[in-house]
């Protein structure tokens, strides 16, 4: 998201934004808004004040300022400083400033963190909102489930490389793999019980991950309990964990 804003300069390959650098545009703020660093404000100015001073350097109306204060929920505190801001009021803030140049792209990096439920939901009805306008909108979080009910499309990205592409669900599945983890102190005998067409592999002692039919868990699990043996389960490799190890990877 950086590189693509021009603010770091990547090892290799380019990045064009409607056919040149972001930089090279002569209003960059009507072509990509952008939420990188929500606390990128100074302290001791009022949200209007910011947002006034950006409008100013596109000759952007102050009547835009009043709409992005109105659509992002920050009437209330428009003339109150920066600095007293909570964490969910500065995203808020940083959604105001992307959606200013009213552009036809927009990046946003984890633009629910500290948001109360409520405005979890109101940045999920914005961002859908957004794309129906034809508008394309990127997001960046680790949160899987978040992302299932707000995106079309997933890229995965672990140390440079893309992991993972492609629709929501096609991404989950092919991750999840249908897959769930047991853990026995008699992990060698349950293998035996799956049901035929799984595949039973052992990544370490006393644990088992079951592949290749619903059926294979449930129906094991119940000899399991029939015989009293100790035994649990779990889904082992579900895309939330996939895609919160990667982004874990890729920023340390």
């Amino acid at each position: 998201m950086r590189m693509i804003m021009g603010l770091d300069r990547p090892t290799s390959g380019t990045v064009t934004v409607n056919g040149k650098p972001f930089r090279q545009h002569r209003a960059p703020l009507r072509e990509v808004g952008a939420l990188l660093e929500a606390s990128a404000v100074h302290p001791g100015r009022s949200a209007r004040s910011h947002l006034r001073t950006m409008a100013a350097t596109h000759n952007i109306k102050a009547s835009r300022v009043s709409e992005v204060i109105e659509m992002t929920g920050l009437a209330g505190v428009a003339t109150k400083r920066v600095a007293g801001f909570s964490l969910g009021m500065g995203q808020r803030l940083g959604i105001a400033a992307a959606l200013l140049g009213d552009p036809r792209t927009l990046i946003l990096d984890e633009p629910v963190n500290g948001l109360d439920p409520e405005g979890v939901q109101w940045v999920r009805q914005l961002v859908r909102a957004l794309a129906a306008e034809g508008r394309t909108v990127f997001l960046s979080s680790h949160l899987m489930s978040e992302m299932s009910q707000t995106a079309d499309h997933l890229l995965v990205i672990g140390r440079g490389h893309i992991i993972a592409a492609g629709p929501v669900q096609q991404v989950i599945d092919s991750v999840a793999g249908g897959a769930v983890r047991v853990r026995s102190p008699r992990a060698g005998e349950l293998a035996a019980l799956a049901a035929d067409g799984a595949t039973v592999t052992s990544p370490e002692a006393g644990m088992l991950d079951v592949s290749g039919t619903t059926a294979a868990l449930p129906d094991s699990m119940t000899q399991c309990s029939h015989t009293g043996w100790d035994a649990t389960a779990s889904t082992p490799a579900s895309a939330s964990s996939a895609i919160s190890t990667s982004r874990s990877t890729h920023d340390s």
